[in-house]
């Protein structure tokens, strides 16, 4: 397990990106504690990392809802997947491993759920010469396979506050199973309390000033 313990915040309703983006942000701003968030969204979407291209995005996804993450990686298409952030303040050690260590630990945990759903999976050591900026097409290092591809990929980012890890599991068979165990994938000491809605209001009021703004997406 990766975490003595871990709070899972149950977010069970969908939201649009830009919301799914700011809540991430706001949950990591006052975190003491690792979190765990798993959500949904309110129509199929698009996110692509902080570096991305919007013409790349609007080209390979032409009239989906479009955010930019905060975090880096490439286009992960949304609404079938299973979405979850890791949140792990500045002061725990999991927050100060090498990015890759930290990558590889999340991922070898993962995997093992999926086996167990029954998936033959494997965390790949050899990163994917890239060919196009979709995230699913380009294994990195430590990614999740199985026989189709890519099934598993995610970003992180590092502040002050500690390590955002935002991760997407794709062609999951049972995604709302896989979505309730991900808790008790990470730790043996699992609690969960809701959403609170001053989280809510925040999340909201920064997905208006930055994430929904155009000149977030087109970073202009």
């Amino acid at each position: 397990m990766i975490f003595a313990a871990l709070t899972e915040v149950l977010d069970p309703e969908p939201h649009n990106a830009a919301l799914n983006m700011a809540l991430d942000e706001v949950l990591l701003a006052s975190c003491t504690a690792p979190l765990l968030r798993v959500y949904r969204w309110a129509q199929p979407a698009v996110s692509f990392g902080y570096f991305g291209k919007v013409a790349d995005v609007e080209a390979a996804w032409p009239g989906r809802e479009m955010v930019r993450r905060w975090t880096g990686g490439g286009i992960v298409p949304h609404g079938t997947d299973v979405t979850y952030t890791l949140i792990v303040p500045r002061g725990c050690a999991f927050a100060r491993r090498a990015p890759e260590e930290s990558y590889r630990a999340i991922h070898e945990q993962l995997a093992v759920l999926l086996a167990a759903h029954g998936a033959e999976v494997r965390v790949t050591t050899i990163a994917s010469n890239p060919i196009s900026a979709a995230c699913f097409e380009n294994p990195a290092r430590y990614d999740i396979l199985a026989a189709e591809g890519k099934v598993a990929g995610a970003a992180q980012r590092r502040t002050r506050a500690g390590l955002l890890h935002q991760g997407s599991i794709q062609s999951v068979a049972r995604p709302a199973e896989v979505g309730a165990q991900l808790g008790k994938t990470f730790t043996t000491m699992l609690t969960r309390r809701p959403l609170t809605p001053d989280e809510l209001a925040a999340g909201n009021a920064l997905a208006a000033a930055k994430y929904a703004t155009e000149a977030w997406l087109r970073r202009v």
